[in-house]
Parts: C-alpha cells; sequence; structure tokens
C-alpha cells in the first residue's frame, strides 16, 4: 500500500492521518474535505463559539510536518474500486478511510432555518442572537438545549418545540423530562408533543394549524450519515456505513469513522452508530490498524457531554433497554443521575448531572463488567465504585 485517501476533513479525518503516521506509513496521504477550512473540532460549535467566546476550533495538527496532501473544497461524488470520484477528478488509492460525517436535517418549507453543523454556522447564528430577538428552536436535542441557551444568554426571547414528550427524547427516553424545568427556570417557553409542519416566511407553521412568530429559526431535529455518494459502490449502507468490529467496510482496503460509521459493538451486541466527539477521536487509531494489517477491536464505552442551562451533563455507555435507577432527586437537587442497569445486573449506561465523579466510575463499571447492588446504587450519597457485588 503506498496511497492512503481520507475522505473527510473532519476530527475523525485528521486524526486518521496522524494514526496512519503514528503507526509507520510512509506513502502518500490525500485529506480531502468539502469546507475552506482546516480540520477543527465540532463541539465547541454549540459552546464556546455560539457564546462568543471563540472564534474559531481549529485542530492542533501540522499537516505539513505530516506530509499530507490536504484539498479542500473537494468533496467526494462516487466510489468505485480503487478510484474515489471528486468535483476535481478521480483520485486511485489502495487505502480508503470514509470519514464523511453527517448532515443536518432540515424542516420543509421556505423560510429561512439555521443549522448548527460548521464554523460558518456558527458564526452566522451567533450574529444573529440578539438581544430581543424572538428566536425559536426545533428541538430539544442535545443541539437544540445547547443553542437554546446561548439564546437566552444573550437576550433572546426563546421559544423551543419539541415533538416527543420529554427534552432528549430520543437520547434519553423518559429520563429526559427531567430537564424540562430547566427550560423554565431560564425563562423559556418549552412546547412538548408539538410537530412543526413547516418553517414559513416569519416562523414555523405548527401541526396544528397554529404558527409562532420568530426573527430567527434554528433546526435541531437530528443527522443523517453522508453517505449519498457510496450509492452503488459495493460499500454496505444502513443507516451510515456499515462495518465490523475492525472498523473494515464490505470492501477490500476501505475503513470508515466518525459519524457516519455503523460498527459492530462487542460489548453490546449490536451496531452502534454514535455521532459524538469521542468515537471521532478514538475510532481512527483502529481504522489505520485495520488498513496496515492489525486486528485492532473497536469496542469503547461510548461518552458525551453537554452544557446546558448552567448543567454539565455527561452521559457513558448505551441503555436500550435497560432499566433506570435515579441517583437523587431532579426536583430537589442540582446534582442527579440515572443509571441503567441490563438484566444481569451489570451496568449498562450511566447519566450524571453535575456529578462528574459518577460518570468517571460509572464508565469504568461499564468497561469491566461488574455486577452492582442496586438498593445501595440508588443512593446517591454512596459512590458508585462502592456498589460493586463481590
Amino acid at each position: 500500500m503506498n496511497h492512503v485517501v481520507v475522505v473527510g476533513a473532519g476530527l475523525a479525518g485528521v486524526r486518521s492521518v496522524e494514526a496512519l503516521r503514528a503507526r509507520g506509513f510512509a506513502g502518500t496521504i490525500t485529506l480531502i474535505g468539502e469546507e475552506a477550512h482546516r480540520p477543527y473540532d465540532r463541539p465547541p460549535l454549540s459552546k464556546s463559539v455560539l457564546l462568543g467566546g471563540a472564534d474559531s476550533t481549529i485542530v492542533d495538527s501540522d499537516l505539513d510536518a505530516l506530509e499530507v496532501d490536504f484539498r479542500p473544497r473537494v468533496a467526494a461524488k462516487g466510489l468505485r474500486p480503487g478510484v474515489v470520484e471528486t468535483t476535481e477528478g478521480e483520485l486511485s488509492y489502495q487505502g480508503l478511510v470514509i470519514a464523511t460525517g453527517a448532515r443536518p436535517i432540515r424542516l420543509r418549507g421556505e423560510g429561512p432555518q439555521h443549522v448548527l453543523r460548521t464554523i460558518d454556522d456558527a458564526l452566522a447564528l451567533r450574529a444573529l442572537l440578539t438581544a430581543g430577538s424572538r428566536v425559536v428552536v426545533v428541538g430539544a436535542g442535545w443541539i437544540g438545549a445547547e443553542v437554546a441557551t446561548a439564546a437566552r444568554r444573550a437576550g433572546c426571547e426563546v421559544t423551543v418545540v419539541e415533538a416527543g414528550a420529554g427534552p432528549l427524547a430520543a437520547a434519553l427516553g423518559p429520563v429526559g423530562a427531567y430537564t424540562a424545568s430547566w427550560y423554565a427556570q431560564a425563562g423559556m417557553d418549552l412546547r412538548l408533543g408539538t410537530a412543526v409542519a413547516s418553517v414559513d416566511l416569519g416562523g414555523p407553521a405548527l401541526a396544528d394549524g397554529s404558527r409562532i412568530e420568530a426573527d430567527v429559526v434554528v433546526t435541531g431535529v437530528g443527522v443523517r450519515p453522508s453517505v449519498e455518494w457510496l450509492a452503488g459502490s459495493g460499500v454496505e449502507l444502513d443507516d451510515g456505513v456499515v462495518t465490523d468490529e475492525h472498523l473494515r467496510t464490505s470492501l477490500p482496503g476501505v475503513v470508515a469513522v466518525g459519524d457516519c460509521a455503523a460498527w459492530w459493538s462487542r460489548r453490546y451486541g449490536r451496531r452502534l452508530r454514535v455521532e459524538h466527539w469521542d468515537t471521532a477521536l478514538s475510532a481512527p487509531e483502529v481504522a489505520a490498524a485495520a488498513l496496515l494489517g492489525d486486528d485492532a477491536v473497536y469496542d469503547p464505552v461510548p461518552y458525551f457531554w453537554s452544557e446546558q442551562f448552567g448543567h454539565m451533563v455527561q452521559y457513558a455507555g448505551h441503555h436500550g433497554g435497560g432499566r433506570p435507577v435515579l441517583r437523587g432527586d431532579p426536583a430537589a437537587d442540582a446534582r442527579w443521575g440515572v443509571c441503567w442497569m441490563a438484566e444481569d445486573d451489570r451496568l449498562a449506561a450511566v447519566l450524571a448531572v453535575n456529578r462528574p465523579r459518577d460518570l468517571l466510575q460509572g464508565r469504568r463499571l461499564i468497561e469491566g463488567g461488574q455486577r452492582l447492588d442496586v438498593d445501595r446504587l440508588a443512593d446517591p450519597a454512596v459512590a458508585l465504585r462502592d456498589c460493586t457485588v463481590a
């Protein structure tokens, strides 16, 4: 192998480049990305950038020192064995890393709607968050909550519209409802069980026929993996690029990482696609190993975090159908959490709100697979590490 092409110049793409060089790959590496910018981190976009604390989140990676042929403003259009078709022509490869990420879902309608995925999105939206502006955020998920936080801090009048029964319903199920009070405490109008029919001029039209007047509409209803360019290529697709536990795809010499990769988890016995920074940071090491002939296994405990309404919210694991055990009283205490238990009393996932020690210890317990005493687990005064069963 003497030429590896990395498609996608986000964090997963640039970490793939670094991992290849760290493992001794001395051949040519070509990195292409649709945006004009050098690789940058996305999590700060809805945090420090939107709040005005930063204007750039460029990843600290010296592409020149790594001898990378970096080509910004170049998008992949198609793939056939050994060749990536791009907007600048064909690129031949012996190894290929698919790191094209995901794109925000937009709602129908002719009115202006903002999404938050790129640095340009964040800077454009930040300029519109001015005191007194009427901002409607569609979706009370992770991004919606963080955008609402920034808008309220800027002095905007904020309405959040959520089709589910509670905030974070898609990510946390009924547990997300515990965060609903944060919106009222922040002086926002949270409308649950409310669907948006379209985003029109002047604001969103709701499914019940009513309308909300808005100066700014932000859509935060999820993303779809950016894999359209792989149609007909022979790469298996199913809610992303299907990979095994080594991050290998169905085509020889092709791996996938980041938001677009649906990888097989030995730990959870199912395929996962995790759209968070930790995955983009850690998966490239395994993908690089796979390209170079090693059999490293990618089987992490997924992790992500969010800052919203003055709370640090952290989650590790995959709760699936696990039974939730509440730690603390969300109505009375700003520090609380939830542990999801598998049928064998092993920890499947942990949510920690302003309880960083719970997150750290819970993640280790998931990795170790120890059985826990559920009665002790329900007592927030007992450390998670002290809930193990001998």
